[in-house]
């Protein structure tokens, strides 16, 4: 482990040291004036736990001094970042918002872990286990957290909770490299960037937790850190299988930065778990015996014409416009630090792929570059500052001035811009009859719904989504404004039900403010 240690006096032994001899008389010199002291240049990592003082003292003390040795500026930010997420996920929840079926499926996640059971989440079919559709068993930390309180809200507070764990950190390393000012400022710009605003609006996913380890990880690199870094770095392969490109890159950053060979070992790590997921684990743990998202990158079609793939690489108006959102958020500055080189793995593997929803702003697929980008930014400002010409540390204010501006600049076209207009914070109108409807339904019976009302059914009932093939339901939910029916909704429950699946008989039990519940007589 790479650390900085306090340079304590040294003892030198003079002439005859250790030996028997009388010591000999020696002329003391003539005075002389005391050399003036060299400036020296402040530290720019802090001696490492355990050194010095604190060695010797007991492990509670120890942590005592270490939470003391925090920057309470750091800490606030990210508790006031968490608060605003929060705000933002509870209107969302308390409107019925639901953008996609991804919380509804992490919520069924949440539930099975807690019952110590495997993650089977009937929403993407019967039987299937969610291990075979992405490697992230570090999911499994959801576990508590829903069994104590069993919500999908609790899955955005929690996501919430670790994306303001990762402002501190940027706030954190902000204020120890380029100064309480310039850091708070920086990681204000993070809370507020457009990757993770776009994040917290798409609800729940994997990266929630991929999100604060990226940020611990590269903070010890800045701070010389090998082991946090490594640490912090290799869990990622457990998050979601992509990240193993991620933790190949910062392995192989580490390696140059701090001048390790532990850095390839990490890389190692990254490039194993990438082809043991893909190839081994999740196939072998999913229904149809292969990995579901191999098709969305041909990399035959790209190594048979090399040419073409990086054409295609750059081709497509939302590529540009991330790639544009990254310049303005980072302030320029982010490309003078080979941090920045963490960013590539994402940005080439959605931009390979031929789903246009990966290349552009939206969604969460940007929230993991935010923590790189905003940390290089840090870097690229102190290396700035250390220029032996003037004129290039005249800059380094601009870089973070430049991040302000932009991050200030693009809130009024981001998520979080309705938390200024007053209806975001009224309930839906169809808040009571969606639940009064939901309390018809007993604890443990099967339903089939749409996606809107899913995460919200999940914790007290076995749910299916309306678009598999299911088996018969007990109970059918016809929901008139869920977008999941397409452009055709059914307008009689029962019929769509008993066409649906033949030889059944339902009857409808509610029917209020455009929804139709039906149950299954047997």
């Amino acid at each position: 482990m790479t650390t900085d240690r306090s340079l304590g006096s040294r003892r030198t032994g003079g002439p005859g040291t250790g030996s028997t001899a009388a010591p000999t008389a020696v002329p003391a010199p003539p005075p002389t004036e005391a050399p003036a002291p060299r400036p020296t240049a402040p530290p720019t990592t802090e001696p490492a736990h355990g050194t010095d003082s604190s060695r010797g003292q007991s492990l509670p003390r120890r942590a005592l001094a270490a939470v003391r040795r925090q920057p309470a500026a750091a800490w606030l930010t990210g508790l006031a970042a968490a608060a605003l997420y929060t705000v933002f996920s509870v209107t969302q929840w308390n409107q019925l918002g639901s953008p996609s079926w991804d919380l509804g499926i992490f919520t069924q996640l949440a539930k099975a872990y807690a019952g110590l059971g495997a993650p089977i989440v009937p929403i993407k079919g019967e039987g299937f286990n969610l291990l075979g559709d992405h490697f992230h068993p570090l999911l499994v930390l959801l576990a508590p957290a829903y069994a104590i309180a069993p919500s999908g809200l609790t899955l955005l507070i929690v996501q919430n909770l670790l994306f303001g764990l990762s402002v501190a950190v940027v706030t954190r390393a902000g204020t120890r490299l380029i100064g309480t000012v310039a850091g708070i400022a920086v990681g204000t710009a993070y809370a507020l960037s457009w990757g993770l605003q776009s994040a917290v609006a798409a609800q729940f996913h994997e990266i929630a937790f991929a999100v604060p380890l990226l940020a611990l990880s590269l903070e010890a690199v800045l701070r010389r850190r090998v082991v946090p870094a490594v640490v912090w770095g290799g869990l990622l392969v457990f998050v979601k299988e992509d990240l193993g490109l991620t933790v190949l890159a910062l392995g192989l950053v580490i390696a140059w930065r701090l001048r390790t060979v532990v850095g390839l070992w990490l890389a190692a790590w990254g490039a194993l778990w990438l082809i043991l997921s893909v190839r081994l684990i999740l196939p072998a743990l999913n229904a149809a015996g292969q990995y579901d998202y191999s098709d969305r990158i041909d990399v035959g079609a790209m190594l048979g014409d090399p040419a073409g793939a990086v054409a295609g690489l750059l081709a497509g108006t939302a590529k540009y416009q991330t790639l544009l959102l990254l310049l303005l958020a980072g302030g320029l500055l982010f490309l003078r630090s080979p941090l920045g080189l963490v960013l590539l793995p994402t940005l080439l593997w959605r931009f390979a792929s031929s789903e246009e929803w990966y290349w552009g702003p939206d969604w969460h697929y940007s929230a993991v570059l935010m923590p790189v980008l905003f940390l290089a930014l840090i870097d690229g400002v102190q290396h700035l500052r250390r220029s032996p010409r003037a004129w290039l540390r005249g800059t380094a204010p601009a870089g973070v001035a430049a991040a302000v501006v932009a991050c200030l600049v693009l809130l009024p076209a981001q998520k979080f811009a309705v938390l200024a207009e007053p209806e975001t914070y009224r309930q839906s109108e169809r808040w009571d009859a969606a639940h009064r409807m939901m309390d018809l339904i007993p604890a443990g019976a099967t339903v089939e719904s749409g996606v809107v009302l899913m995460a919200y059914l999940v914790p007290e009932a076995r749910v299916y989504w309306l678009g598999n093939t299911n088996p018969a339901p007990e109970y059918l939910i016809v929901d008139a404004d869920d977008w999941s029916w397409g452009a055709t909704r059914p307008v009689d429950a029962e019929a769509h039900a008993e066409q649906h699946y033949p030889g059944t008989d339902y009857t409808l039990v509610f029917s209020e403010a455009g929804y139709q519940l039906v149950e299954q007589r047997r």
